[in-house]
């Protein structure tokens, strides 16, 4: 499984046929394929390419939908 640095993760923003991937609490998700992340906006709250594990409590959701995704890899520690 691939480790990504925040730097690596912001490339995967969505955008520009970009793949859109999130992390949450060290993992990494491809939500590429999800109709609520077109563009790597999702609720114009979140963004793609970035660790959403300190903004996830705003979500009117638990992290539990994250489990609907695949994991492409884990999140290096800083």
């Amino acid at each position: 499984m691939r480790t990504f640095t925040r730097e690596e993760l912001a490339r995967y923003n969505g955008r520009n046929g970009a793949p859109a991937y999130v992390a949450f609490e060290g993992n990494v998700y491809d939500v590429s394929g999800s109709f609520l992340w077109r563009e790597g906006k999702h609720q114009v709250i979140h963004h793609a390419g970035e660790d959403l594990t300190g903004s996830l409590d705003h979500a009117p959701h638990g992290a539990e939908l994250l489990d609907r995704f695949p994991v492409v890899g884990t999140l290096e520690e800083e």
